[in-house]
């Protein structure tokens, strides 16, 4: 094949083929771009109607307690006098500016006034003077096409709001009636949207489904605006290419014979020669620099010198950062490679024991050991039994091993090196000891840290989880469930007549009960679950993957084991026993948030304390929402 020929070959290749495939990824880029984009305004747009739907329930939570304090209402509702209760519901409606208000009594509407399309409304359960239950009241103070407008407001985009098949407010004029998808595209009065819904509760059994719109119809636009010019761009590119190409073939001929002769002369290691360096284009220069060549050889090999120089001070210098590292992970892979590259060594190792007097355990491997593992082995064995650094060659071959740890104690690791071909000379050793020790110091700074981290997140007296830690874990695990469609329970206990205990035999008794009861509460855990101290002597643990029944039976067994204590007392006396009553509650069956979850868990206990202590109940099944009255 000739050179033409070649440069052709080469021009196709490495030009055109990469061009056309970079267009055609551009051009995906592209699309993916501004699909992403619309995507991203759905999502950002869910999330301000998510908020601001939240926001406008607690208005409404704050209205209905002052509408559930009301003692006309709460009189009417005593007397079940309905026209009553529908007038002063009216009264309330126009003076606490609500939209809607809704009554029920004993599983059926009393009262149901205001507008059809309120929405985000709050529940409140209604108690009489004695303590109980006369109804239930949930409010509004919002409709769906304000809330819409609000969302729009906020967002910009589009937002419908569904109550079964009908449409009962939304931004868009002439929206579809029916149920639009959860994430997709739908099209609307001729139109594509890209659309994002999510369902919250209405006001009884209903549920409304909140639909957030981005028209599609500019992202269409800048899409095909961004291919025409991809494909202008390299179109354009290619012409330019193909014509530069001619010329720098046609140029490359003239030129490329004078060069091969050179280069053979260079090759044969012939530098006294010169190249010609004809003109001043790119040729010429590449002409000097070979006349350059044979007078850099002698300076290079003293660049190579300073180089490994400089790559020692380099590698110092790494060493330094070790003890600001605190990532155990990639620390010990970095120590181990660092060593490895610093001292030329084919394999290296970090082994640490778990605990003090454990065995070592392999954390991080550079390289293959093979038939390098027996003098590896042997420099170990020496730097644990001697606690100092260690060398050691067997055949051929050389290792070095650190030990890890105070001086003069049982190593808590190693970190060890091992090369084919000859051993390691005293500098090598020197610079290893030094990157070693320095990384013994950063797993001392990890352990450190590692404490405090515990510390931060851990009840001193109990040494369960402090109460920021549980609302930390409590909320992941509540977007955790909610985003894989999982079950999460959660128990709170709280133990029975402890101001007793603590008024009767003291403090320190009362902390000895809290520990055994915390103990009590861990051992029944499982590793994923996550006990705490909620505050004071109250309790809980977060149930991961667990259903209601699932969180009854856990609290149960508990609650056997509290009761079967026998906690001595201090002052040599006797026994202590103790009970604990219980609350359980779930995702989705009494809650479908953190805060409702919590509620719905406390409530429940404090039903437990009033039905006689040392029991467990079970949460009331999820409804629209509420708050017990005071």
């Amino acid at each position: 094949m000739s050179f033409r020929n070649r440069l052709t070959l080469f021009f196709i290749l490495i030009v055109i083929v990469p061009m056309v495939s970079v267009a055609v990824v551009v051009l995906r880029l592209i699309a993916d771009n501004e699909t992403g984009k619309a995507d991203a305004r759905v999502a950002a747009g869910q999330t301000a109607a998510r908020s601001l739907f939240l926001r406008e329930r607690a208005r409404a939570g704050s209205v209905a307690r002052r509408a559930g304090a009301d003692p006309v209402l709460a009189g009417a509702l005593v007397a079940r006098d309905r026209a009553g209760a529908r007038q002063r519901t009216n009264e309330l409606l126009r003076s606490l500016r609500a939209r809607r208000i809704l009554i029920e009594q004993g599983g059926r509407v009393l009262v149901d006034t205001g507008s059809r399309t309120a929405t985000a409304p709050a529940g409140l359960s209604l108690l009489s003077s004695a303590g109980g239950p006369i109804g239930r009241l949930q409010l509004s103070v919002v409709t769906a096409s304000q809330y819409a407008g609000l969302v729009k407001g906020v967002s910009g985009l589009d937002v419908t709001v569904h109550r079964g098949a009908r449409v009962i407010g939304s931004t868009l004029p002439g929206a579809e009636p029916g149920r639009l998808p959860q994430v997709g595209t739908v099209e609307q009065r001729g139109r594509d949207y890209r659309v994002a819904t999510f369902e919250t509760a209405g006001f009884g059994s209903e549920r409304v489904r909140v639909s957030v719109l981005a028209d599609l119809e500019a992202t269409n636009s800048d899409l095909g605006a961004g291919r025409t010019v991809a494909a202008l761009a390299l179109v354009f590119f290619l012409v330019v290419a193909f014509t530069f190409a001619v010329l720098i073939s046609r140029s490359l001929q003239a030129q490329i014979g004078r060069f091969l002769d050179a280069a053979r002369r260079l090759a044969g290691g012939d530098f006294s020669r010169k190249v010609p360096t004809d003109g001043q284009d790119e040729f010429a220069a590449l002409g000097a620099e070979f006349n350059k060549m044979s007078e850099q050889l002698e300076a290079r090999l003293e660049d190579l010198r300073q180089e490994r120089t400089r790559l020692e001070d380099s590698i110092r210098r790494i060493g330094q950062t070790f003890a600001s590292n605190l990532d155990r992970e990639a620390l010990v892979e970095i120590v181990v490679q660092t060593a490895v590259d610093a001292v030329g060594a084919h394999c290296g190792r970090v082994q640490v024991r778990e605990h003090r007097d454990g065995p070592l355990v392999q954390r991080a491997l550079a390289g293959s050991a093979g038939e390098l593992s027996a003098v590896l082995r042997t420099a170990e064995t020496l730097a644990l039994e001697s606690s100092r650094p260690s060398r050691a060659e067997e055949a051929g071959t050389g290792a070095l091993a650190f030990p890890l740890g105070p001086d003069d104690a049982r190593p808590l690791g190693l970190v060890s090196v091992a090369r084919r071909g000859a051993a390691f000379s005293e500098s090598e050793q020197e610079l290893f000891n030094y990157l070693a020790g320095r990384a013994a110091v950063s797993i001392e700074n990890v352990d450190l840290h590692e404490l405090v981290q515990r510390q931060a997140v851990t009840d001193e007296l109990t040494g369960l989880f402090n109460h920021r830690r549980f609302q930390d874990v409590i909320a992941g695990e509540v977007e955790r469930a909610r985003r894989f469609e999982q079950d999460l329970s959660l128990v709170m206990l709280d133990i029975d007549d402890f101001k007793q205990v603590n008024d009767t035999h003291g403090h320190q008794q009362g902390d000895l009960v809290l520990r055994e009861v915390a103990r009590i509460l861990r051992e029944g855990s499982r590793e994923i679950d996550e006990p705490a101290r909620y505050g004071g002597e109250e309790l809980a643990v977060a149930l991961p993957q667990t259903d209601l029944e699932g969180a009854f039976n856990l609290a149960e067994r508990v609650r056997s084991e509290i009761e079967a204590l026998e906690i001595p007392l201090l002052d040599g006396s006797g026994i202590l026993r103790v009970t604990a009553s219980f609350g359980v509650a779930a995702i989705p069956e009494n809650a479908a948030g953190k805060e409702d979850l919590i509620a719905a868990a406390d409530a429940a206990l404090y039903r437990a304390k009033r039905s006689g202590k040392n029991r467990t109940e079970r949460a009331e099944p999820a409804r629209t929402g509420g708050a017990r009255a005071k």
